[in-house]
């Protein structure tokens, strides 16, 4: 997959983290040390280069960054978000004055690395279950202020977007169902009738089949199959399959990169990890300058 393209949501998003990132680098003085030794007219050019394999995320984010620093500052990107990467890809040029560009480096890197990372991880998983139909999909388990950004490097490594967060999305978890004395039906029922949730999708967690048959039986639009055995898996699919096939069915709990392929084989139609943002490693990008 691939893509350079910001959603309006994201770019605000984007926007304001580096408003953030600048300050706290810059501080309101700028860059001391290039203040003191560049001279104002220096220009230079630079290359932004992959030192690792991986999947490239972000670059528009480090775009902006460059935007805030200076408007002088030229920003040519060379290959879309979502680009596979090898050691020595050229992933975009900057160019301009130097003070502007090192006053950039650091903190487009940053972004570059982290989402990056993220999307390279998802790619792995991505490619571990594929030849099955099951989508793999992001969680809510994001680092604060980032969420948006990085369900955006997810869909650069090939994943799908969960829900964004608790106001765009109905997932009725075992905490939901216990305020309601265990009462799979009636949590799925109060969601549904509750105002303003209409036309949105139902999900519901279920620990057992037995909550599941719970679930089929009151047509939740999707049923979470927390930490499932492959064998309750397999059966659970079989169940929906004869009591109502329009739910779908994910799989969440003990996901992860040795496991997922045998969760996919199952059937199922979508897995849910967490792992996806919570433990992606920065992907190795540097700055190099050219010129």
């Amino acid at each position: 997959m691939s893509t350079s393209s910001l959603t309006a949501a994201e770019t605000d998003a984007a926007d304001a983290i580096i408003r953030l990132a600048l300050a706290e680098d810059l501080g309101t003085t700028g860059d001391r040390t290039s203040l003191a030794t560049i001279p104002e007219t220096t220009r230079a050019k630079a290359a932004f280069v992959a030192r690792s394999v991986g999947v490239v995320a972000g670059l528009p984010v480090a775009e902006r960054v460059c935007r805030a620093i200076s408007a002088d500052l030229a920003f040519v990107q060379a290959v879309p978000d979502g680009t596979a990467t090898e050691r020595g890809t050229l992933l975009a040029t900057i160019s301009g004055p130097l003070r502007a560009v090192l006053a950039a480096e650091r903190t487009a890197l940053n972004f570059l690395q982290r989402l990056s990372g993220v999307a390279t991880l998802t790619r792995r998983y991505v490619d571990a279950a594929r030849g099955f139909p099951a989508q793999v999909l992001d969680t809510r388990k994001t680092t604060p202020g980032w969420r948006l950004l990085e369900k955006y490097a997810v869909r650069a490594g090939g994943g799908t977007n969960h829900r964004i967060g608790l106001f765009d999305g109905i997932l009725i978890k075992d905490n939901h169902i216990a305020g309601l004395l265990g009462d799979v039906g009636k949590s799925v029922e109060a969601a549904r009738n509750y105002p303003g949730n209409a036309g949105l999708p139902v999900e519901v967690e279920v620990d057992t089949l037995e909550q599941l048959e719970h679930a089929l039986a009151v047509k939740a639009d999707i049923a979470l199959l927390d930490n499932m055995t492959l064998d309750q898996l397999r059966l659970a699919i079989d169940r929906r399959n004869e009591v109502n096939p329009a739910t779908l069915l994910e799989a969440s709990g003990n996901v992860n990169l040795t496991t997922i392929r045998d969760i996919a084989a199952t059937g199922v139609d979508r897995i849910s990890v967490g792992a996806l943002t919570h433990s992606a490693p920065a992907l190795d990008i540097g700055l190099d300058y050219t010129a």
